[in-house]
Parts: C-alpha cells; structure tokens; sequence
C-alpha cells in the first residue's frame, strides 16, 4: 500500500515550502553562475555582487546595515554563536560578566548552548520564568524600581527568543533589551519564528544579535543569518579563511544566500495580508475544535502570539499517536517542536508554563501558511476531532473519568479551558 498524499499541511512552523520566486532566484547561482565569492575572476565577482545583494535585503527586513548581517547555516548556528559571542565579546573589558540569562522556554539551540558554556568554562546560567501563557514574567524578574535586579553588573548576555516556537507566544524583548542595555549586557533574540511573518525592527527591539532562518519563511533549508550590531565585537565562530570579515570561515553558500535575499524581498512585501490571513484560519480552527473535542485547552497567549501557531493540549490522548494518525488521513502537523520530536519526555516549554504532564503529552501544534485554505482548516478540524475521539474510546481511563465513550464526542471545552 502506497503511503497517502499530503492534504493539508500544517506544519509551517516547523518548515516552510520554497516559494516559486525564491527557486527562481536561486537556480542560476546551482548552474551556470558556479562561481566562489571570494575569486576574483568573473563568475566570482559576480557571486559576491550576489551575497552582497542578499546581505542588504536581510539588512532592510531587519531595520539593520549591511555589514550587520553575517550569513550562516542556520538558525542553530546563528543562536550558538549568538551565545559564543555574547559571553565572550570584549571579554578583555568586563571580566566580572560571568553570568548568561536565557528564558524557561528557549529553543534548544539556545538553551544547550547556555548550558554547555557552564559545563565547559563555568558560566553561570540563570533562567528566567514565565507565566501559564509562555510568556517571561518581568514583575518578577525586573520590578520597574530597580531593573538591575534582572540583570546586574555580573550578566554578560540575555537571551530571550521573539516568539515561542511550541506556542507561539509573543516575549517583551524590546522591554528585556532596554534593561539589559542599561545594565550593560548584550540582549540576543531568537527570531526565527517571526522574522518573515510579523514587523522585526532591531532597534526597537533593542537587541544586539539577531537569529534568523530562511527556511522558517519560504527560502532553503541549510541558510539562514545572524545580525550583529555595531561595535559588539563577536568572537570568530568557524575558523579557516576571511569569509565574512573574518567572522565565519567557510565557502558561502551562494545559492542559499540568494534565496534567504529573495524571501526577505517575499516578506516584506506579503506579510501584513499573509499575517491577517493566518490569524484568522487559527482562530477559525480553534473555534471548530472547541465544539468538537471535549476539555481542548489551547496554549499561549490569546492575543500577543505570532499569528499562524494554534498550540493545544488534549487530554486524553498522546500527541505523537495522534500526529501518525493525522499523518495517515493526509494531515501533517506535530505535537510540538519540530526539534523536540522522539524525546520521551514532555514539552520543557509546557512544563515551564505550568502545565500538567499528563495533560502536556496530549499536545498538537497546528501551523497554518500562505497557501493554507479555509477549506483546509475545516477538514484538519474534522479529522482532528476523528482521530481524538477514536484514541479515547482506546483509553479505559478517559472512558470511566469522562462517563463513557459519548463524553468525547462532540462535546464543547469547558470555558475556563477554552480560554487558556
């Protein structure tokens, strides 16, 4: 038996496919303009007039200057080195700074690079809690009389990620960056999950490193950049030759570049239409799934969210037998981060926000994108509520809590848990 077609894809979250422009953009630079950037032969000339193209449209998606823009693979190796040169920039100048802030919800990328800097040299990692929406609590961590509590002369970076990549939920970073300015440190954000989707200015955000990713927004997989504000002096991440200004050694990867140019380009101009279009597709999900599985909670803030993330938790049922199941009716979603998909062990983001671990392990996450349609949205319900309600009539602890195998159909969430 053949495996069945994808229907309806709602893991944009997770990856995005590559827009037609993009692809266009991209094919000569896999073909006939082969060239190294750093020749200085023709065809080399012209790949690096081609880098340095792409290097100002990052730069104008971001409200940043060219030469702010360093080219990676990626955004685990943007926030690694985000991390590298946080800790140890100017290190010569402030020797006292031997503590790392990083929010309870980070990406991994962030957190076990944190964590592998107090392992290796000893750096002290503190973590900053959130509340049940995500969200970092700031009366907590920085009451408004005193925001060196937050952060402190000891503080050398904080690190606080735009936007939830499991829930969604939007992080004051602007607010984070003023008080870590004031006291001296280097804020890092963790962008990738905005950058493309929702407005990303560097300089109201206050942050002096920047972490993005093409493929989280319509360009390749493989390619993706660090801003790196002026005057903050990163330690060189790769080591070899002087490819971009002596930061980071290696042959460009010219083709990508290319792509990630084009999808900033892409961005800019779509992104208010594809962001309201998005918000309303989630909200129309939620309120179809409300009606048709019993005790739904959704995760995240209700408002401050990017707008294509719906999170929920489903008791009842193990998210990832419901992400094969959905799979196999032609739904692709996720029970969460992409990154975290095979760990036995609940969300360190759902657990951060407080929530149950028997109530986390039912969580999906349903990412919707530019080519999603209403009509996907009301089959994704349908087959969601389909294949909930068939897990739980499987589940004898569900039957004998809920009264039955009737409880879990087409049943409303109660309405302090539809609110969540």
């Amino acid at each position: 038996m053949g495996r069945p077609s994808i229907t309806v894809y709602l893991d944009h979250a997770a990856t995005t496919p590559v827009a037609d422009p993009v692809l266009s953009a991209m094919l000569p630079y896999m073909a006939k303009e082969f060239g190294n950037p750093s020749s200085i032969h023709s065809l080399g000339v012209r790949a690096a007039r081609a880098v340095a193209q792409s290097r100002e449209q990052v730069a104008a998606l971001l409200g940043a200057h060219p030469e702010e823009i360093a080219f990676t693979s990626g955004g685990t190796e943007a926030d690694n080195w985000a991390l590298t040169a946080g800790m140890w920039a100017g290190r010569d100048r402030r020797p006292q700074r031997t503590r790392i802030l990083v929010s309870a919800t980070e990406h991994p990328a962030v957190m076990n690079s944190a964590l592998f800097l107090q392992r290796r040299f000893g750096v002290e990692v503190n973590m900053l809690p959130v509340d049940e929406q995500g969200v970092v609590v700031l009366d907590h961590a920085a009451p408004a009389a005193d925001v060196s509590m937050m952060v402190g002369n000891s503080v050398a970076l904080v690190s606080v990620m735009l936007a939830g990549n499991e829930v969604g939920s939007l992080q004051p970073v602007a607010k984070i960056g003023a008080a870590a300015r004031a006291a001296g440190a280097l804020m890092h954000t963790d962008a990738v999950q905005v950058v493309g989707k929702l407005p990303v200015d560097v300089d109201v955000l206050e942050v002096d490193l920047l972490s993005l990713s093409a493929h989280k927004f319509y360009g390749p997989k493989g390619v993706g950049a660090l801003y790196v504000r002026r005057g903050t002096e990163p330690e060189t991440f790769m080591h070899g030759g002087s490819q971009e200004s002596g930061r980071r050694a290696g042959t460009l990867n010219v083709a990508g570049i290319v792509g990630l140019g084009e999808a900033c380009v892409l961005a800019e101009r779509e992104m208010e239409e594809a962001a309201r279009r998005e918000a309303e597709l989630v909200e129309r999900m939620w309120s179809g799934l409300q009606a048709r599985v019993a005790r739904i909670v959704r995760n995240g803030h209700a408002t401050e969210r990017v707008p294509g993330i719906l999170s929920v938790c489903i008791p009842g049922v193990e998210g990832e037998s419901c992400v094969l199941r959905l799979s196999r009716e032609g739904v692709v979603c996720s029970s969460g981060s992409a990154c975290a998909a095979g760990s036995l062990e609940e969300s360190h983001v759902l657990r951060a926000m407080g929530v149950a671990p028997e109530l986390a392990r039912g969580s999906l996450r349903l990412s919707v994108g530019r080519s999603t349609t209403e009509g996907d949205a009301e089959r994704a319900v349908e087959a969601v509520a389909r294949v909930v309600n068939g897990l739980r009539l499987l589940n004898p602890t569900w039957r004998d809590a809920e009264g039955g195998p009737g409880a879990s159909a087409g049943a409303p969430g109660r309405p302090e848990e539809a609110d969540g």
